[in-house]
């Protein structure tokens, strides 16, 4: 029973960091209609952000996640700006392309100034244990659950009751309709794209404290890929109940059988598609010639 609970524990936090991810993914490809394969670097980056405000500038950590996210929201308006904004109208496959070169480019930059030795940094979340049904769990798990509802909760409030929010869900649901109604689709699409870098950067700063500051932060974020393909592409709820599942499938793999926590959400991917091609909660969309 008890190793069931600390399963569950870690699975439950893995999940969260999960969604945060899965969420910038979704946000990216609802309003611009792009795969975004650099999102796995997105956490990479906003990893080392987070270290690099907190260690090498030793910034208070209050001041090191508002400059994380300044910096992230920036980088994510710039690559939209200068990468994707030219490729509008292109053939799917070139941007799809073009996101894996911005994937290598990224993860490059991080190697160039970081290298590939991990780092450590002082503890951000609480340390220590707390007993729940007779098992001992980290407090850094439990916090980092709260930490990825409250930012979570803080997006879905954001797209349900913001201006912003809704002129993205009205760009997403139909660009031509939104430019009608006088939305900058443009701006939106540097929103989208900030705001994804933002939820990476959370995401991010999380897992460093969690584990340790590397290159294995893109690994965690490639597992995004079966979060959204379980929730729906299109589909922000979705980001949320695939991000659990997906931690949770990895988790109980991992205590089955260790090392099968690689392989588990994969073959989970494979199963949903067999299934569910649209996700748990994506749209079906029926295109007529």
């Amino acid at each position: 029973m008890s190793q069931l609970v600390q399963l569950t524990v870690y699975g439950l936090a893995n999940g969260a960091v999960l969604a945060l991810a899965a969420l910038g993914f979704v946000l990216i490809y609802k309003a611009t209609s792009v795969i975004n394969f650099a999102q796995g670097e997105f956490l990479l980056i906003g990893g080392y952000m987070f270290y690099t405000a907190f260690v090498v500038f030793q910034l208070p950590w209050a001041a090191a996640v508002i400059l994380g996210v300044v910096g992230a929201a920036a980088l994510g308006i710039v690559i939209e700006r200068l990468v994707l904004r030219p490729l509008i109208g292109e053939d799917p496959i070139a941007v799809i392309m073009v996101t894996i070169g911005l994937a290598a480019v990224l993860r490059a930059v991080v190697q160039m100034f970081y290298g590939t030795t991990p780092r450590t940094m002082p503890a951000v979340l609480p340390t220590g244990s707390a007993d729940i049904l007779g098992a001992s769990v980290p407090v850094n798990r439990l916090f980092a659950i709260v930490v990825a509802a409250v930012v979570l909760g803080g997006f879905g409030a954001f797209f349900r009751w913001s201006r912003h929010g809704i002129a993205m869900r009205a760009v997403a649901d139909d660009q031509q309709a939104a430019l009608v109604q006088g939305i900058s689709v443009h701006r939106i699409f540097a929103m989208a794209w900030a705001m994804a870098a933002v939820s990476a950067l959370i995401g991010g700063l999380l897992l460093a404290d969690l584990t340790e500051v590397s290159q294995n932060l893109v690994g965690f974020g490639l597992i995004v890929f079966p979060v959204v393909i379980l929730g729906g592409l299109d589909s922000i709820p979705g980001t949320i109940v695939g991000g659990l599942t997906i931690g949770l499938i990895s988790q109980y793999a991992e205590g089955f059988s260790p090392g099968a926590s690689q392989v588990a959400p994969y073959i989970a991917l494979v199963l949903i598609l067999l299934v569910r091609p649209y996700g748990l909660f994506g749209q079906v969309r029926i295109e007529r010639v």
